[in-house]
């Protein structure tokens, strides 16, 4: 979030020398960026400052209040706040002009404390027992959904939906709770809006800037965008 253009343009070209981070999101003022943190479950927000109205301190205490907070870097040309800045938590505190390699070195503390939390979930985590089946909604009912009949899930507003070959449920999940819960080796995050049931892609065609289009096997012939980081780690896969 920066209330200047030219600035998150900077930030933008620097993040996009980073592997493993894709920007889904830039807000001008403090209420843009909370209508996207509630949108969207983000691992990551970059923070100014000093912000016309709630500024990027007030505006990261309130982000420590929600249930699933993500991680704070600020990036501003203020050095006196940083004391300030990790009373709320903040992982990281990169001053301006963004300089590559200590902004690199601030997502790597994002990375790591993300495997860390991880590992801690996973070590308290009570056993549990998995099906493969998915509660969903449909006209009023809740109806458990085969994993294998996906064909991919989406956002659309502020739902999420499974589609079917013929059909589309409204899921109570978020977007990263279907990730975690559908099978890793099947299912795979194209875009920030979308996850698909790889046995389900039928052609795949490239867009522009690195970009694909994936026409998967429903009624509709539907195309699910793939995004250009996530189209490198897809080539991979699939050898393409």
């Amino acid at each position: 979030m920066d209330d200047e253009y030219p600035a998150r343009q900077e930030l933008r070209y620097a993040l996009s020398k980073i592997d493993n981070v894709e920007v889904v999101g830039e807000a001008a003022n403090a209420q843009e960026a909370l209508t996207l943190i509630k949108a969207l479950d983000y691992s990551v927000l970059f923070l100014d400052i000093a912000m016309p109205g709630i500024n990027g301190l007030e505006l990261g205490a309130a982000i420590q209040e929600l249930d699933r907070p993500p991680h704070v870097i600020y990036v501003t040309a203020y050095d006196e706040y940083a004391v300030k800045a990790f009373d709320v938590n903040a992982v990281d505190y990169v001053l301006k002009p963004i300089d590559e390699k200590r902004l690199r070195q601030a997502v790597n503390k994002v990375l790591k404390l993300s495997q860390e939390n991880g590992a801690k979930t996973e070590t308290r985590a009570e056993p549990t027992i998995r099906i493969d089946r998915l509660p969903a909604e449909k006209n009023g009912k809740v109806v458990l959904v085969n994993e294998g009949d996906i064909v991919y899930a989406f956002t659309e507003g502020d739902a999420v939906f499974l589609k079917t070959y013929a059909d589309k449920f409204l899921a109570h999940f978020t977007l990263k709770e279907l990730e975690a819960r559908l099978n890793p080796n099947v299912f795979f995050r194209t875009h920030r809006c979308f996850i698909v049931n790889l046995h389900k892609v039928k052609e795949i065609i490239p867009f522009f800037n690195s970009t694909y289009s994936l026409v998967v096997e429903d009624k509709e012939r539907s195309e699910v965008p793939l995004s250009r980081s996530q189209a490198k780690r897809l080539r991979r896969i699939l050898g393409f």
